[in-house]
């Protein structure tokens, strides 16, 4: 079974909770705490490389990334390809590039670029014909019918929770599989979108620090959310925790009251699946 098919065989048990892991190691880890599937942020990446989320990252270093996370993990990839990287015959390409990475689907946005987070301020829409564009072109090019293609909307903060709909019911129409409507602030707001959508897999964005109050997978379920992202929550608790760190190292010039706070090596080890690599070197090894 393909990626994008177990994906999709995932949705019809909602709701799937995807943890944002932005690169290989955090996918093992997220494996290993239980989740089936997991998700690759533009934003969480961007950060990684010291890159602010306002879409500068390539298509080559988000599939490379991707490909990466995929064979470390062997998890279905729900993948963030921003604005799809230009108009729509870009975003056929950014559609089967990411495919051949292992992906098992993507979700592009309908704002202008330069992007902005979708919990900020001053973000601008292309139209909805043009996101139409996109998302007839990301159906087109894909060569397997279950790679899934989702719509993100982020005219909630820009033209109101109804024009968001609207918007979103357009792109269902032009072919997208799924829908994720960006900064919706309220419960209500949420109500609202799942009742104009019975039958299309919605995605919630349970991000810290934004617009959106906290909701627990449960409601969601009882919402009518068949996905629930937590894209940029491990990046967040890695780099306080690495900050902590350097500040005690810089301070006192050494780590040893930090060890409690560290994954060991046998930890590490075991998550890698280090002897495993141990016992291949010494099947293949010349005698």
């Amino acid at each position: 079974m393909s990626y994008s098919k177990t994906f999709r065989e995932l949705l019809k048990k909602k709701p799937l909770v995807l943890p944002g892991v932005f690169n290989p190691l955090v996918g093992l880890a997220a494996k290993k705490a239980g989740f089936k599937a997991v998700y690759l942020s533009g934003g969480a990446l961007s950060a990684s490389l010291g890159f602010p989320d306002i879409g500068i990252l390539t298509l080559d270093e988000l599939a490379s990334h991707a490909r990466a996370i995929v064979r470390a993990t062997g998890l279905p990839l729900l993948v963030d390809a921003d604005t799809g990287f230009g108009e729509a015959v870009n975003v056929w390409r950014t559609v089967q590039i990411l495919e051949e990475a292992g992906a098992a689907g993507l979700h592009i946005e309908d704002q202008i670029l330069p992007k902005r987070c979708g919990h900020l301020e001053g973000k601008e829409l292309i139209s909805k014909e043009g996101m139409c564009e996109k998302i007839t072109a990301a159906v087109s090019a894909r060569k397997n019918k279950d790679f899934f293609i989702m719509a993100r909307t982020d005219a909630r903060g820009v033209e109101g929770i109804d024009a968001a709909i609207t918007r979103a019911k357009a792109y269902v129409k032009a072919g997208a599989d799924g829908v994720f409507p960006e900064g919706l602030q309220s419960i209500a707001e949420f109500k609202q979108f799942a009742k104009a959508f019975p039958k299309t897999p919605l995605l919630a964005n349970m991000t810290e620090f934004g617009k959106t109050p906290f909701i627990d997978a449960d409601q969601f379920d009882k919402l009518g959310f068949a996905m629930i992202l937590f894209p940029v929550t491990t990046l967040r608790l890695a780099m306080k925790a690495v900050e902590s760190g350097l500040e005690e190292i810089k301070k006192v010039g050494t780590q040893k009251n930090s060890i409690d706070k560290m994954q060991t090596r046998k930890e590490l080890y075991e998550l890698l699946d280090y002897d495993a690599y141990v016992r291949l070197d010494r099947k293949v090894r010349y005698k």
